[in-house]
């Protein structure tokens, strides 16, 4: 039986794979033209075997400028949620926080509905969530005003950790996530292009008591976070 060769845009994507884990995020790879003559093989060829390696989201390309290695994606389980700054620390990575601002207003429709705040109104909380300095979220959470004290705290670390310190855990909740295209403020504070993908993420989630506590957007750059999802195959 003859052997079966392997495509040539395969061994050099394999090659890449390989380089790539040791250089550090945004760090250039070589052009095209660099590579087909490297490995010695037509510039169709090159593009082909970056190209899957975009598709994998281990590299990304900026027009006119070139191809770059991606930052490592952030993964989460679907069916849990777990404190970001703990999350990254699983992935090696450092998190931080930047505030954008805060607000105390009336609720909304919706956020009675959830919050059940009475006539206390809310509090709102708008940070960028980082991974190693690279914006991977903008994040909007809201209380209810009977939380104020939540303002006092140090908003550049874990909110879950601060609402601990109050004596309100969060516990449980629900969430849903969808996938809509990045707005302009998106851009803005993500760094990416108006109209990419973003994952948005919208929670409740309720303290040991089982009373509301939180409820949140957090509008994740498609590119540099994942949710894992387990199941089970249904028989019937």
């Amino acid at each position: 039986m003859a052997e079966t060769q392997t495509p040539r845009y395969h061994a050099i994507e394999q090659a890449l794979r390989q380089r790539i884990r040791d250089l550090p995020a945004h760090t250039a790879l070589p052009s095209e033209s660099r590579l087909s003559a490297e490995f010695g093989v037509s510039r169709m060829t090159a593009r082909g075997a970056v190209t899957r390696l975009v598709n994998a989201g281990l590299v990304y390309r900026m027009s006119g400028r070139g191809t770059f290695v991606a930052p490592p994606p952030s993964n989460r389980r679907a069916d849990s949620l777990i404190r970001f700054t703990e999350q990254m620390r699983r992935s090696g990575r450092t998190a931080t926080s930047r505030l954008l601002g805060t607000d105390t207003r009336a609720a909304t429709e919706a956020e009675r509905t959830d919050l059940r705040p009475g006539k206390n109104g809310v509090i709102e909380i708008r940070r960028i969530r980082l991974a190693d300095a690279t914006p991977i979220a903008v994040e909007t959470a809201v209380f209810s005003a009977t939380l104020s004290r939540l303002l006092d705290t140090d908003l550049s670390v874990s909110l879950h950790t601060q609402l601990a310190r109050l004596g309100r855990v969060p516990t449980s909740g629900h969430a849903t996530v969808t996938a809509e295209s990045a707005t302009v403020t998106d851009a803005d504070l993500l760094d990416i292009p108006a109209g990419s993908a973003v994952l948005v993420e919208r929670r409740l989630i309720n303290d040991q008591h089982g009373h509301p506590l939180e409820r949140t957007e957090s509008r994740y750059a498609a590119e540099r976070y994942r949710l894992d999802v387990v199941f089970d195959v249904d028989q019937t």
